[in-house]
């Protein structure tokens, strides 16, 4: 055997050949010649397969999309996004970082991907600096024990989130709304309010557990249903193993004072393509966040990788509670509502959550929504039945993900005592509306009605306790507004125009409450009271009284010292560009506050882009082509504008003794032939 053929059995040179072969066939042309393909259209084809192929189909080969570099291109640059906060453009990814590229789709490919190994990283951030200088091996050390992930890592993972999510989103179920694309805890708000009317018994349940910890073989079981191909399995399930770190603990079991006190005493220096942490108004609203939303899961190394995971999981529970409303389902004509059929809505459908009072006799009938580990079912019928529902559904998470529930994580209550659900009260309310309708003769009738009223108002509670938990307030019953204090050292137009924003998103959020004028009228008072005594601090004004005498309710005059008399005049300043303009706290009058969003809201919803999915494969279908031509052919091409302008012209012309004549004539010529 020659010594070349040697040196070609060697694993390093057979590990490293693909890489050397594209730098060196690269050196000579321009690497972005590699890339040739949109990836937003191999993205959206994927889509579209996806939700073209029937729901028992399996996808048995996506090492085809693997192999794309255009895929890794757009997964790099969403990746960059996250890391320095500035999304590249294509033309400008550097060539180092192609080639990194490449080397790294080949060891994907060929199964060769170690999940954080930061000791050898192939693909690294923007964010790292050249260097080469060797790592000192405490450098090292922190590197290897730091729980920041690799950059490649995130790579990776943005590459199989954007292969698997359209082929799991196709099969997903409609109840469920958390980590989906288009769906939020807006919608599930409006489907509540819109679908949950008439209901008794409500199961509250939470199954968070699953999003803190899973058994991997129950997370490649349920993407096994699906996906079938052993590179895109085997980089999941490596990634779903995590090791155990072993930290260095002190004397007493816990971590050596150094290494706390170097961390309490460090100061955090951004780099300089690092992005800047989020505002303050931000960061208050996302602590704001209820108990259903606060949790995210996480998976060993899957990172964003994880809530998908989570989802594919919990469709079981999705279809298994989709089954069981279908035979839950027992009609019954006496009712007012659901007489026939499980779609059937008797009443008004612009005015979902009112149901007409009716006798003892009930439809039996069971909706279901799901909002990440979080779900409510509401049962119309006695409280056996949501006994029954219970005891099946802890049945079913021991028997397919291998928990354990006790009846206190699935909360049975009544509709009167009012459930709480995305720190939302859904309660009803037995009201007497005055119903008017045309009779024979067009006469105008009024009734007066009654029924109940299925109301979703924001927990005021809940909105004072989160106050109180940012230090904000003080007391329950009558909480009492404290000094923002985290916004000491900012101007007056900065602190204004901070709580401006976060005054804004909590009106968005109560957006569908029923009682949205009086929870945002709270906040904004906690939010002017904590303001103006921040002002009375920072200005020596001693009172709140006085600060609002001088910048007004709305804190949109300038406050300075009394002692800085020699200071410029505000106007002065903000004529010249010095300062910047203050912006009064919004929601100072209830008059300000929107009201509540009462749109109705479709009861078989899908968002948009599923809707454009949809109607695009339906255009792509030859027979609907086909028969689209043959209805032409038998009734010609009409538009809707042009029998209107037919009627109007009519109408104009020929006046309505026309068409009353040519009704008469077809009546009398009816009747003739009876």
């Amino acid at each position: 055997m020659s010594l070349r053929q040697n040196f070609k059995q060697l694993p390093f040179i057979k590990s490293h050949s693909l890489f050397r072969t594209f730098s060196s066939s690269s050196s000579h042309q321009d690497p972005y010649s590699v890339l040739k393909e949109d990836p937003v259209d191999i993205c959206t084809s994927i889509w579209v397969k996806s939700f073209s192929s029937p729901s028992n189909f399996t996808f048995s080969n996506l090492t085809g999309f693997l192999s794309k570099l255009d895929l890794w291109a757009l997964a790099y640059q969403r990746s960059c996004a996250h890391v320095t906060g500035k999304f590249p453009p294509r033309n400008a990814l550097p060539s180092h970082a192609l080639h990194s590229l490449f080397s790294l789709q080949t060891v994907v490919v060929h199964n060769r991907f170690k999940w954080n190994d930061k000791a050898h990283q192939i693909l690294r951030s923007p964010n790292d600096k050249p260097s080469t200088k060797l790592v000192s091996k405490r450098k090292l050390s922190a590197m290897m024990e730091s729980d920041d992930p690799c950059f490649q890592d995130r790579v990776v993972q943005e590459m199989l989130l954007m292969v698997l999510e359209p082929i799991f989103e196709a099969r997903f179920s409609r109840k469920s709304h958390a980590f989906r694309p288009g769906r939020n805890a807006h919608t599930v708000i409006r489907t509540i309010r819109s679908n949950f009317a008439g209901y008794l018994w409500f199961l509250r349940g939470d199954l968070s557990e699953i999003l803190d910890d899973i058994d991997a073989d129950v997370v490649m079981g349920c993407v096994e249903k699906v996906v079938r191909d052993k590179k895109v399995l085997n980089l999941i399930k490596n990634a779903l193993k995590s090791p155990v770190r072993i930290r260095e603990m002190g004397k007493y079991g816990e971590e050596s004072r150094n290494k706390k006190k170097r961390k309490s005493t460090k100061k955090k220096i951004l780099n300089e393509n690092e992005p800047k942490p989020d505002p303050y108004w931000l960061r208050t609203f996302f602590d704001f966040a209820p108990e259903e939303a606060a949790k995210i899961p996480t998976y060993g190394y899957c990172g964003i990788l994880s809530p998908l995971l989570a989802n594919v999981c919990l469709n079981e529970l999705d279809q298994m509670m989709e089954e069981k409303i279908v035979d839950f389902f027992r009609p019954n004509k006496l009712d007012s509502i659901w007489k026939h059929s499980i779609d059937d809505r008797c009443h008004n459908p612009s005015w979902p959550e009112f149901v007409p009072s009716s006798g003892k006799e009930k439809t039996r009938k069971m909706e279901y929504i799901r909002y990440g580990g979080h779900f409510l079912i509401g049962v119309r019928g006695p409280r056996e039945d949501a006994v029954q529902i219970r005891k099946e559904i802890i049945e079913f998470c021991e028997r397919k993900f291998g928990i354990r529930l006790d009846n206190s994580k699935i909360d049975i209550e009544h509709i009167t005592r009012g459930i709480q659900f995305l720190d939302h009260i859904i309660c009803r309310r037995v009201i007497y509306p005055t119903l008017r309708y045309t009779g024979s003769g067009g006469k105008i009738v009024s009734e007066k009605g009654v029924g109940t009223l299925l109301s979703v108002t924001a927990c005021l509670q809940q909105c004072i306790r989160q106050f109180r938990r940012l230090k904000f307030v003080k007391g329950d019953k009558d909480p009492e507004p404290l000094p923002c204090t985290p916004m000491l050292y900012s101007g007056q137009a900065h602190t204004n125009a901070q709580m401006n924003k976060f005054l804004e998103t909590m009106a968005d959020w109560y957006r569908y409450a029923d009682n949205r004028k009086k929870v945002v009228g709270f906040c904004a008072y906690v939010i002017r009271s904590s303001l103006a005594k921040l002002y009375a601090a920072r200005y020596r004004l001693k009172s709140r009284a006085k600060v609002y005498k001088i910048a007004l309710r709305d804190l949109s005059r300038p406050l300075r010292e009394n002692s800085n008399n020699s200071a410029p005049e505000y106007s002065d300043l903000l004529r010249m560009g010095l300062v910047d303009a203050i912006e009064g706290v919004q929601f100072s009058h209830m008059s300000l506050i929107p009201t509540c969003d009462y749109t109705p809201f479709p009861r078989n919803w899908i968002p948009d882009h599923e809707q454009v999915l949809h109607e695009y494969i339906r255009l792509q279908d030859p027979k609907f082509f086909c028969e689209l031509h043959r209805s032409i052919k038998r009734q010609g091409l009409s538009l809707p504008q042009d029998e209107i302008s037919e009627i109007v012209w009519d109408y104009k012309t020929l006046g309505v003794r026309r068409y009353q004549s040519s009704g008469e004539n077809e009546l009398n010529n009816g009747l003739q032939k009876v």
